[in-house]
């Protein structure tokens, strides 16, 4: 299983804060995970569109490449800015 959390607007668009995702081998990357994810529904794909995110594997800023394994945690949040 891959743990997936949501953080700030992220979290509260999805309307949850983690999910539980059956590993595969599909899913290799933080990008095939988003993938999977955006294709939910229409608010999903809205929310997860990789322009919009930001991510991290075990509590490490990742990137659309990083590869992922069963037991992972996922992380998605919104791009942070400040003043």
């Amino acid at each position: 299983m891959i743990n997936v959390l949501f953080f700030a607007q992220v979290r509260e668009l999805l309307g949850t804060s983690s999910l539980q995702v059956e590993y595969s081998p599909e899913l290799t990357s933080t990008e095939a995970l988003r993938a999977k994810l955006a294709t939910s529904d229409d608010k999903w794909a809205k929310v997860m569109a990789s322009d919009k995110l930001l991510v991290a594997v075990n509590q490490t800023i990742s990137n659309w490449q990083t590869e992922i394994q069963d037991g992972d945690e996922v992380a998605f949040f919104p791009p942070v800015t400040g003043g």
